[in-house]
């Protein structure tokens, strides 16, 4: 039996270690974390708007309800009543609830995350208009509430919260709800921070990925024979 000696074979070889390759996983590895708690503290941001709209939303409609003319002599509340206070609440924690619910969408669903320059505003300008809304509401709350000119929802209800009522409105749930809906706005102004912070700093781990893949493509070894 013959054997044919045969030419060399051509291969193909590349760098068994691509240092752009491991710096790009380093890269996505943080992104995926950073991620992760933005979304996160963004569940807890719009779980926290969600309560405040719906206690001042209750104490407003509480309020509408049972509010009588003064013609009726029996006044529930009194004739001097401020009630911006919890608007603004109301108004504020609405913000909150459809920017996060957006912001969230876009981090979600994968179709809308692949919009990448959108998903990327989306995630500092949710959490930036959030603050905004917070702050506006809660200096506006202040401002209103530090007066001794009118009352307010609040301070009425918790003044008369001692007097126990079997029919509303009843002033304790009300004073109760109050303050849940400010204490949470309190909470809401670091958390929104908090966010903001995690999606800047997402935003560059971003674009620092991307610079790595480019110089990737563009210094990738060429296949030797």
């Amino acid at each position: 039996m013959s054997s044919e000696n045969k030419g060399p074979v051509a291969t193909t070889t590349y760098s068994e270690f691509d240092p752009h390759d491991l710096e790009y996983q380093r890269y996505m590895k943080k992104i995926c974390l950073v991620d992760a708690a933005r979304i996160g503290l963004t569940g807890l941001a719009l779980l926290c708007g969600f309560t405040i709209l719906g206690t001042s939303a209750d104490t407003l409609a509480v309020y509408n309800a049972t509010h009588l003319p003064g013609d009726f002599h029996l006044p529930l509340w009194p004739d001097q009543f401020d009630l911006r206070p919890t608007i603004a609440l109301v108004i504020g924690s609405s913000i909150v609830v459809v920017a996060h619910i957006v912001s969230l969408l876009f981090s979600k669903v994968k179709m809308l995350r692949n919009q990448t320059t959108v998903h990327s505003s989306l995630s500092l300008a949710a959490p930036f208009i959030s603050f905004t809304a917070v702050m506006i509401s809660m200096i506006f709350f202040y401002a209103v509430n530090t007066s001794t000119a009118d009352d307010t929802l609040q301070s009425w209800s918790c003044q008369w919260r001692i007097a126990t009522m079997s029919v509303k409105p009843h002033f304790g749930t009300l004073c109760d709800e109050s303050r849940t809906a400010l204490y949470l706005s309190v909470i809401l102004v670091p958390v929104e921070l908090i966010v903001f912070t995690i999606a800047g700093y997402q935003s560059i781990l971003e674009r620092k990925s991307i610079g790595v893949m480019l110089s990737r493509k563009s210094g990738s070894p060429t296949p030797s024979s």
